[in-house]
């Protein structure tokens, strides 16, 4: 991972459940000859709402590894706290090896800014399956025709820029130019980007950041537009191959938010490499190609220790970005 001014890289209520941490119960376990099962039946957390990124992704990704374990893996929503909530009850399933968790971002921005009893190191990364960079988004019928229009409007008045999630990538992005520009927005929080498209759409926001993947139908339905791609380059993909990178626009800012997922911490060594495995199966598979392409990702992928270094570094611009 590169830094300037940026970050670039190279994303209770239910928790009371009955998750078995034990050898041969239902969280799978390690067979006499060490290897290990994770039984018929896993369960992916997403700890966002539906609708979101996060939960496409999760539930990607979860069918996916559903084609190359052969097991049965239900997704969960476990909302709140910025996705705290989600995280939180991961951290209950200490050592349940059929436990899986669809992550990004707030696993590094949420110990930074809240009182969290969890860290990226309390888990067991598995793998970073993508990355992808926010657009900076209006209405339709917005006056604000480029990323400067927004700036200049934010010297003089107040302007409203939703965010998913109090610690999301948005919320980061958003920093970032703050700091590089000399404005302030005042920040409105969703749960999920489906709340944030709904807010910019019905005018109780001005302007947004998401990723490409959470936009697609609006795009294309022409009800919102993008100013701006906080990307280095432009990207490739024909929907969005016009839209300028901040650069273009005089906004030296890129932020790139990872997909992937992790398992608890304390699964022993064989459920720890069965899962990388399958993930690196999974990466070979047409369900991996469509998972990337229709969430315009891009396929820069980490597995095990080396998705722990890439976190190592990650949270490290984060902190510099958040901290105080």
């Amino acid at each position: 991972m590169k830094r300037r001014s940026v970050l670039t890289a190279g994303a209770i209520g239910t928790v009371g459940l009955a998750l078995s941490a034990c050898s041969g119960g239902s969280g799978g376990g390690s067979s006499a000859d060490g290897e290990f099962d994770p039984g018929n039946r896993v369960t992916m957390i997403v700890p966002f709402s539906a609708g979101g990124g996060s939960d496409i992704a999760g539930r990607a990704i979860a069918a996916g590894l559903e084609e190359v374990t052969g097991a049965t893996i239900t997704v969960e929503n476990r909302v709140g706290g910025s996705g705290a909530v989600g995280y939180s009850g991961l951290t209950n399933a200490e050592g349940d090896g059929s436990m899986l968790l669809a992550s990004e971002t707030a696993l590094i921005t949420l110990p930074i800014v809240q009182d969290v009893d969890f860290t990226y190191e309390s888990f067991t990364p598995i793998m970073k399956a993508g990355e992808d960079y926010n657009l900076v988004v209006v209405a339709a019928d917005s006056p604000f025709q480029s990323i400067t229009d927004v700036i200049e409007a934010a010297k003089t008045k107040q302007l409203n820029a939703a965010v998913s999630g109090a610690t999301g990538p948005d919320h980061i992005a958003w920093s970032l130019i703050e700091q590089e520009q000399g404005i302030a927005l005042e920040r409105v929080t969703f749960e999920s980007s489906s709340e944030v498209l709904a807010a910019l759409m019905g005018g109780h926001v001005q302007v947004a950041a998401s990723s490409p993947g959470e936009l697609t139908g609006q795009l294309e339905s022409g009800d919102i537009r993008a100013l701006c791609a906080l990307a280095p380059e432009r990207y490739e993909y024909d929907l969005l191959a016009d839209i300028p990178t901040g650069s273009e626009e005089g906004v030296e800012v890129t932020f790139a938010q990872w997909r992937g997922f992790i398992a608890p911490g304390g699964i022993d060594d064989a459920a720890k490499e069965y899962w990388i495995a399958k993930a690196k199966e999974y990466e070979q598979s047409d369900a991996y190609k469509e998972f990337i392409e229709s969430n315009m990702l891009q396929p820069v992928t980490a597995y095990g220790d080396d998705f722990v270094e890439y976190l190592h570094q990650y949270a490290a611009d984060v902190e510099s970005v958040l901290g105080n």
